[in-house]
């Protein structure tokens, strides 16, 4: 088919405009959501100690980074963006010209349109929730009802912003994504030093004894465990851009060495200074934790800080996962995973327009929907999994690629470590509970498997794909990317 629109200026293509320290900020920025601030009780419950709760997310960092540098190393052998989508491209699909392509091809399913979709939803929703926290005083007397409808009319806002900052430019994203991130950073400070302060008082009576109650439950543990590297989520963020990070080969590992310590060494603290002012009970019925801490531990006229810090972070966290997750569709329409027209580039502003586009329609139905987090909890114990689908590709790469360039490599038994990790991660929920939200997961993929064999392993063409790819053509602006093969 003859593309509707023809660039001949500059080259279509996506430019590389991440340095290291936008790099570093994307990583940061999705990691640091609204869990840090709103529910981090989930692993206390569970370790039943403050100090081997401190523990469990000092190794869930660790953990996190391992797993991190496996893919510092994938990001070398397979320098394109997409992350463990195009990781099990390169690994799976030669070897076997059916059964290869479906690691690849769920991953792009599941993630494209359910489960980062649904993750901004619930940012954006977020977002909209605390943004009014600060005015709550002069609002008290307005209806429930007339609330839920400004709570949405202000995510759906949250989320046209969002989508209209990825769809004019990386340099605009690079820019609102940097200032973001710093002031999310600034509230964890902020946390720290009023948690310093409320120490240095004397007020150390609920850290005087740091492990009693800890538990001796293997499958408690285990859960604390589960609970503290879903908060670290977020680490692959550099690697779903790998095509648009000056030098990847060096910037993605330095990108990787520093926000994940970083983050590790934030969420320890933040915990810290939590467990310093509120007994268990407080943290584990509180809407928000960090706005009960900040109504105890700081001067009243700080009190605003909190929630909008939340609102801040929620904001970044989600503008970043649909610049992360627009790309993974980009790199899917490439391969005939997604309509190639999902991977065409404006021909102005050289962004995946038509991707960033269906990312923002979809969330929107979401959030307009409902009842999103049921969703994302069917669908979010699937992420470990494909995070350990991705160790395997590593393996399976060292013996398929041996003499591909590795300016870093890991050592082996890290992606071993990874892989059991994960699997533990995707099985416990299913055996702690059973629910049928599980059964809507494999049925949710077995639809993507049915949609797989025809259109893309018969790639089964039609006329209404043709007028579909005319029609976004005309409406985004975008053309074919020039191919640098």
């Amino acid at each position: 088919m003859t593309h509707a629109i023809v660039q001949d200026k500059e080259k279509v293509e996506l430019k590389r405009e991440l340095g290291l320290f936008s790099a570093i900020n994307m990583i940061i920025a999705v990691m640091i959501g609204s869990g840090i601030f709103v529910s981090p009780t989930s692993a206390l419950e569970r370790s039943g100690s403050v100090g081997f709760c401190l523990i469990i997310w000092a190794l869930s960092g660790m953990v996190s980074l391992l797993a991190a540098l496996g893919y510092a190393e994938l990001g070398t052998v397979v320098p394109r963006s997409g992350a463990e989508y195009i990781y099990f491209v390169e690994a799976f699909a030669p070897l076997h010209r059916y059964l290869g392509e479906i690691p690849a091809f769920l991953c792009s399913w599941v993630f494209v349109f359910a489960l980062r979709p649904v993750e901004v939803a619930v940012v954006a929703l977020t977002f909209a929730e605390y943004i009014v926290q600060p005015f709550s005083s002069y609002i008290k007397n307005v209806p429930e009802e007339s609330m839920h409808k400004v709570i949405l009319l202000l995510s759906i806002a949250a989320l046209g912003l969002m989508t209209f900052i990825n769809l004019t430019s990386v340099k605009l994203y690079v820019k609102v994504q940097n200032v973001f991130t710093m002031c999310k950073v600034g509230v964890c400070v902020l946390i720290i030093g009023g948690g310093l302060v409320w120490l240095a008082s004397g007020r150390t009576e609920l850290l005087t004894e740091p492990f009693k109650g800890t538990t001796r439950s293997p499958g408690n543990i285990a859960l604390a465990f589960y609970s503290g590297l879903w908060a670290y989520d977020g680490w692959t963020a550099a690697s779903i851009v790998t095509e648009e990070v000056k030098r990847p080969e060096v910037n993605i590992l330095r990108s990787i060495l520093i926000s994940v310590p970083v983050v590790t060494l934030l969420y320890v603290a933040v915990n810290l200074m939590y467990m310093s002012v509120l007994t268990v009970p407080e943290m584990s019925s509180a809407p928000a934790v960090a706005v009960l801490w900040a109504e105890r531990a700081l001067p009243s006229w700080l009190g605003f800080a909190i929630p909008l810090g939340v609102a801040v972070a929620t904001f970044g966290c989600g503008l970043s996962m649909q610049f992360g997750v627009s790309r993974l569709c980009y790199v899917a329409g490439q391969q005939g995973h997604v309509p190639e027209v999902f991977s065409f580039i404006h021909i102005q502003k050289m962004t995946p327009a038509a991707a960033v586009a269906l990312q923002g329609l979809i969330t929107l139905v979401f959030i307009v929907s409902g009842d999103v987090i049921a969703l994302i909890e069917f669908a979010s114990f699937l992420t470990w999994f494909f995070y350990g689908l991705a160790m395997i590709a590593l393996i399976v790469l060292r013996r398929t690629k041996p003499d591909a360039p590795r300016p870093y490599k890991v050592p082996i038994v890290i992606p071993w470590l990874v892989f059991c990790v994960s699997l533990f991660l995707s099985i416990m929920p299913i055996v702690k509970d059973p629910s049928p939200k599980y059964a809507f997961a494999g049925i949710f993929m077995l639809i993507g498997i049915a949609v797989h064999y025809p259109y893309v392993y018969k790639k089964r063409h039609d006329k209404f794909l043709d007028k579909f790819t005319y029609a976004v053509q005309v409406l985004c602006l975008v053309a074919s990317p020039d191919r640098k093969d």
